[in-house]
């Protein structure tokens, strides 16, 4: 008893001196002072019709900057997860998922999974609000797929992987999916140049609205909704693969560890 007060005593005061220096101590810097200048030029070229070479017709700035200013680098950040997440497909890829255990008496109590029906579709809206609102409002793509990857982890705790299985959600159709989004990622990021090439003109790659000698753009008004060209696209696009990225993971993670070790020592059998 002593040791674990110790411990949480510990993890207290750890807590309140990180938070004092980086708040009341001066860690963060000025929290009172004025915008600084590179925040100003972002905050004023985010969503601005009347510079149309300058902005990315985004009220959200951090979207804008993520997909828009700094791309790249969003681009590069993307494919390091999807590749950790291929590594754990490679090393389950002998593994079957559809065998083992069935029956009843899986899963949490009635209870549990009255509650986690009523919460499901919740986060299913919420999850989406996030990815089709995420270049007006805080959230984005990642976000909206983290917070929809919920539902097959709470689906696998309360109802067992057995559940999921019966709902056809398979590690094929969740690769499937997560290949869509990561294909729609790759024409997004492409599409800018192959209307150039179409109508004989220059654009950039992961080109949202015009730039200098580059007079392609996509659209930022569908009606009299702002999309914000590429960035709902990628938002969308980034929601479906993260979705089902982690889903493949859920799902592999939560094969019983006796069976993984039986099918890849190639002694696979029903139990």
């Amino acid at each position: 008893m002593k040791k674990e007060l110790l411990i949480a005593m510990s993890m207290v005061i750890t807590v309140v001196v990180m938070a004092y220096i980086a708040t009341l101590g001066g860690g963060l810097g000025p929290l009172f002072s004025d915008v600084r200048p590179l925040a100003k030029a972002f905050l004023s070229t985010t969503l601005d019709p009347e510079k149309p070479l300058f902005t990315a017709m985004s009220p959200e700035a951090v979207t804008a900057i993520v997909w828009d200013y700094r791309g790249l680098d969003t681009l590069f950040e993307t494919a390091v997860f999807y590749l950790a997440i291929i590594g754990a497909i490679a090393i389950y890829r002998d593994v079957n998922e559809k065998v083992g255990l069935k029956g009843s008496g899986l899963g949490l109590s009635k209870i549990v999974r009255v509650v986690t029906k009523v919460l499901i579709p919740i986060n299913i809206a919420i999850a989406i609000s996030i990815a089709l609102h995420g270049h007006l409002t805080p959230g984005g793509g990642f976000q909206a797929g983290a917070a929809m990857a919920v539902m097959p982890m709470l689906l696998i705790v309360v109802f067992s992987r057995y559940f999921l299985l019966e709902l056809k959600l398979t590690k094929g159709l969740a690769l499937a999916f997560r290949s869509i989004g990561l294909t729609g990622i790759a024409l997004t990021v492409f599409l800018p140049i192959i209307i150039a090439l179409v109508n004989g003109v220059n654009a950039y790659i992961m080109q949202n609205q015009m730039k200098v000698n580059a007079p392609v753009g996509l659209p930022a008004f569908i009606g009299n909704s702002l999309i914000s060209g590429s960035l709902i696209l990628y938002n969308v696009f980034e929601f479906l693969a993260v979705t089902f990225g982690f889903s493949v993971l859920f799902l592999l993670l939560s094969i019983e560890e006796d069976i993984v070790k039986d099918q890849m020592r190639g002694e696979v059998s029903e139990h």
